[in-house]
Parts: C-alpha cells; structure tokens; sequence
C-alpha cells in the first residue's frame, strides 16, 4: 500500500487517519482537544480573576490612603500615571480606570456595611466570587448602571451562568430583569416538586419586553407570532437559557380532531417541553382550560418516559393578577401566565434608551461561536 493511500483525512475529526494508528486513537485525539480548549476558557478566566482580584487592591489602598492620609484628586492621578510609565505594556492604569477600581471597592465593601441585613455572597470584607469571575468592562458596566450592590452581584451571577457579553448585560440591565425574573403568576408550587417548581418559576418573567417587535401590541395574534419567529434569536434570548425552539402552530390530533399549539419550545434545563399561547387582549380564564388540554395531549401523544410534565405559558398584553389566580386555583397542569410588552423602553430616561444596543448588534453577537465571543470579551477589557 503506498503511503499517499496509507494516510487518508478524516472530514469528522480532522486527523489524518493511518492503519498503523490504534483504533481508539480518534476518540483519545478529540478527548484531547475538549480538554484542551476547557483549560484555554480556564486560563482566561483565572487571569481575568487575579485581574480584578488586583484592581480591587488598589482601589482598597486609594481608598485607605485618602482616609489616612487625605489623598486627593492630584495624587491619585499621580498614582495613575506612573502606574502606566512603570508598566506601558499593561493596559488599565489611566487615571479614570483608577477612579473606577475605587469605586470598586466602596461598591462591595462600605455600601455593602450600609445594607439593613446581611447578604449571602456581600460581607463587606473581600470581593464577592461573582465579581472576580466577570470581565473588568462588564463590571464597570455594573457600577455605572446599578447603585444596588444586590443587584449588581445578582446580574455578576447571571452573566456567568449565560455567558451574557457586555450588551447582552446592557440590555438586561435596562429590561429591568432582575425586577421580571420569577415574577409571573403560576400554580407550580401545588403542579411540580419543590425543586421543579423554583426552577420553572425563575424560568418565567413577567413582563416579558418583546422591544424588538415591528408592531404594534394590538396587532393579530399570529402577526405578532412571526415577528417573534422571524427575530426568534431575539426571543430566545428574552425566554432566557435552556429554551429551544421546537415550531409554531405545533399539531396535535385529538379524537380525529386537530389542534395547534402556537409556539412550542423544549428547556434543556428542565427537561420539559414549554407551550407558549400568545394572546393580544386581556387574560381571559378560558385561556388556563385551552392550555391545560393542549398540555394533556401534548403529555400523552409527543412526551417520552425520559421528559417531565410539560409546562404551559399564557402571554396576554394585560393580566389582572387575582383573576389568573382563579383561573388556575383548581388547575392540576403546571401553568404560568405573564403579560407582553412591546415599549418598555417608554419608560426609560432618554439617554439610557440611546445607550441600549440595538437589534442588529446583539443578533450578530449571539451568532458568534461560543469561544470567538470569549475570546472577544476578554480581549475588550483592556481600558479605552
């Protein structure tokens, strides 16, 4: 056999296959290479840690040194500028990075001591893990945007558990998520085990902020269902983590007769599929009866042994809270129900609606690969 024929490419794995080669060498080669792209993300993210780790330390030393010594606005930046002539090929050390690391520190250590009571992760005597583990751009973000330091740890956390960028963090911020998350009414305390029902009831928020739609709220039902597919990058993203998209107008045959779920989704996390019924008007109680035969066929005819029950979301444009309550007092399928906005921004100050990203940026983003959107991020938080 010739060598040329000997050796041949793999397209699967990308190695050059030869039959001198053990069998199990491919599988150990792309073992190999997980764990070696595993210990990249690793690196970059203890160095982003001792990053931080050591700008809080200097803010703790302005901070102390201002106390004990009265420094002043003209030594910090001092302080600054031969920091940056000391070390020229270590971005970080202008004069307003420095101001920022102390405020870093006053963030979570004297505001923290100002709270009523005490909170887990925030005891005033070192950084919180949350902060360490996030980019410096995406906590300078934090600390222009959020006063609360609960809500700053909270959203540190979020965007470690979903890889948010800085815009993605941006929009977030300013949807008010941390006010969403959990919020909408549901009966899964009394449907799903303890465990089940926290997790399905942080999964669902209330409003949910469709901003990017095109039109108007009091559009026809299935116009605003596409737009929602059409940016379902966008609405994913607003579902928030572990929702995949299964289809729209889903059929189920029930006794001859068809029926169609508008939009249904399968949570990764959960392990359940997600009916979504979209409705333009005012919650109505008959809508917790639809949902609870969709979610009944839905359990019977598409649910293997492997899945849990599924869980229905009514979205309506308005929803009068003790009304939803009734509907579902009685109901034994798990049901959230939450309204929909379109123009959440109205509300906000004009310049923060100018700072929000916009749809075409954050699309392109979620389209990156998952490690070029890492390898972006840590590369962006070098100080301007």
């Amino acid at each position: 056999m010739s060598k040329l024929s000997a050796n041949r490419k793999s397209e699967s794995t990308g190695i050059v296959k030869s039959t001198a080669l053990p069998h199990t060498y491919a599988q150990v080669f792309n073992d190999l290479k997980i764990r070696i792209r595993q210990s990249q993300i690793k690196a970059a993210l203890s160095v982003n840690r001792h990053l931080i780790e050591l700008y809080w330390h200097i803010g703790k030393v302005i901070v102390e040194r201002q106390h004990a010594e009265g420094w002043g606005k003209s030594v910090v930046e001092h302080l600054a500028h031969d920091l940056h002539r000391e070390f020229p090929d270590i971005a970080g050390f202008s004069p307003r990075n420095i101001w920022r690391m102390r405020s870093l520190y006053i963030a979570y250590t004297e505001e923290i001591q100002k709270l009523p009571q005490p909170v887990a992760e925030l005891d005033g005597e070192k950084l919180p893990q949350p902060v360490a583990e996030i980019p410096w751009g995406h906590n300078a973000l934090l600390l222009e945007k959020l006063s609360s330091p609960v809500e700053r740890i909270w959203y540190a956390r979020k965007t470690i558990e979903n890889g948010w960028s800085r815009n993605i963090l941006t929009l977030q911020i300013e949807s008010g998520l941390f006010h969403r998350q959990g919020k909408a009414v549901s009966n899964f305390k009394k449907t799903l085990p303890p465990l089940q029902s926290y997790l399905a009831q942080q999964m669902l928020k209330d409003p949910y902020v469709f901003n990017f739609l095109t039109i108007d709220q009091k559009a026809h039902e299935r116009a605003v269902e596409k737009e929602l597919v059409n940016h379902i990058t966008r609405f994913l993203l607003e579902l928030g983590a572990g929702f995949a998209f299964v289809g729209k107008q889903f059929h189920l045959e029930v006794s001859g007769q068809d029926f169609y779920v508008d939009l249904l989704f399968y949570h990764t996390r959960l392990h359940c599929y997600i009916v979504v019924e979209l409705k333009v008007g005012d919650f109505k109680p008959e809508y917790a009866g639809q949902i609870n035969f969709y979610l009944s066929a839905l359990d019977d005819l598409v649910k293997t042994a492997e899945d849990n029950s599924s869980i229905g979301l009514v979205l309506c444009a308005t929803r009068d809270k003790i009304l939803a309550e009734y509907a579902l007092r009685d109901i034994k399928k798990p049901i959230g129900i939450a309204e929909w906005k379109t123009k959440l921004t109205r509300s906000l100050p004009a310049k923060l609606k100018h700072s929000l990203p916009t749809i075409e940026e954050i699309e392109a983003e979620l389209a990156l690969p998952e490690t070029k959107k890492r390898k972006i991020d840590f590369k962006r938080e070098a100080d301007k």
